[in-house]
């Protein structure tokens, strides 16, 4: 299916009919933007830290 424009008496594009998986997919990208901006100004930590939190001293097997 391809993304069908309605447009008004005058001929200017109003509306966007676009296939519902390509909906689906785009409100993902929203949502995982919206999740990125609430974080952004958060204190970040370094990946050697994090991995020392969880795993202490023991051996890592990659």
């Amino acid at each position: 299916m391809k993304t069908h424009f309605l447009t008004n008496a005058k001929g200017k594009v109003v509306s966007a009919v676009i296939p519902i998986k390509e909906y689906e997919e785009m409100m993902e990208d929203l949502i995982d933007l919206a999740a990125c901006l609430e974080v952004r100004d958060e204190e970040t930590i370094p990946w050697e830290q994090v991995k020392r939190e969880i795993f202490g001293d023991a051996v890592l097997q990659d």
